[in-house]
């Protein structure tokens, strides 16, 4: 978003103009350059920096990517935001046009920066256009909470999440391959898209999530169960699970393979891939007066040979 201040945004995308260095600031240098731990510490470094920065889009603050744009002025935008601002540039107000920043282009073709995982434990070194496929598929990318009962905004690797959920969810942690849970609602006719429970299982020296909810599915409320694998999607396909619910002589049985955590409690949901019960037949389970949810669902996770 644009500051309103046209010379303070030309001051932040401009290069800073240096003076020339006195002559006792050479001597300085001068010594500092046969040091080897300064040596080890300077290359190219603030530089590299410096461009990137220029490289951000003052627009989504995301780094730019060929085609980069710019207006008359020289203001830069990335190509998915210039569409979004009317073909005026966001900092001076002048009309964008068509003009490509090649030089900018050909610069960051120079750059070799760290991957943004750095701090993930990530300690490779890749070019500007490589690094965005790189941080893709980044093995030390870290994961979304996985907890669906609220919009949790912590990431990180799985034994921090695993913690998290334990001690900021207050999810249950269960060890074994084995589950039976019982799912009560005193007034199933009331949905309001709530996630209901999520338990996480330890056994194979990992952790799966189990989900349970009630959702509407065009103008009928269904019910939902499914399992998570808190890793990604290659080792998730190493495993399989099967849920199971039934009663008065019926019974209902999915089985399947855990999803990743990377794809979204709601994706996952919204496809369907996990073991649906109709709301009629779910209180025909249950038993009774059809006023009370009482479903029993078990299950079990196996590794593939």
């Amino acid at each position: 978003m644009a500051s309103g201040n046209i010379y303070l945004d030309d001051l932040r995308v401009k290069p800073e103009v240096i003076d020339p260095p006195k002559d006792e600031d050479l001597v300085e240098v001068s010594e500092d350059v046969n040091d080897p731990d300064q040596q080890a510490l300077k290359p190219n470094l603030t530089v590299a920096t410096s461009v990137h920065e220029l490289l951000e889009c003052p627009v989504c603050l995301n780094a730019m990517y060929p085609p980069i744009h710019q207006c008359s002025n020289g203001h830069t935008i990335c190509s998915a935001c210039k569409p979004k601002v009317h073909n005026r540039c966001p900092t001076c107000r002048h009309e964008l046009g068509n003009i490509r920043c090649l030089a900018l282009e050909k610069v960051a073709a120079t750059l070799e920066l760290p991957c943004k995982y750095h701090t993930f434990g990530c300690s490779g070194i890749f070019p500007y256009f490589n690094k965005l496929k790189h941080e893709s598929q980044c093995v030390f990318k870290p994961y979304n909470c996985p907890y669906a009962g609220s919009e949790c905004s912590v990431v990180g690797d799985i034994p921090f999440l695993v913690n998290h959920l334990k001690d900021d969810h207050k999810v249950d942690m269960h060890n074994g391959s084995t589950f039976n849970h019982r799912y009560v609602k005193s007034n199933p006719h009331e949905v309001e898209n709530a996630t209901w429970m999520l338990t996480v299982f330890s056994c194979f020296g990992q952790y799966f999530c189990l989900h349970f909810e009630a959702f509407q599915l065009g103008m009928a409320p269904v019910y939902i169960a499914f399992l998570r694998f808190m890793g990604d999607d290659t080792e998730a396909k190493n495993y399989s699970y099967s849920l199971e619910v039934g009663a008065n002589g019926r019974k209902m049985i999915f089985q399947g393979v855990p999803r990743s955590i990377r794809d979204s409690h709601r994706k996952v949901r919204d496809s369907y891939d996990g073991l649906i019960i109709q709301r009629n037949m779910a209180l025909f389970f249950s038993g009774g007066d059809r006023k009370e949810l009482k479903l029993r669902v078990t299950g079990k996770i196996w590794k593939e040979q």
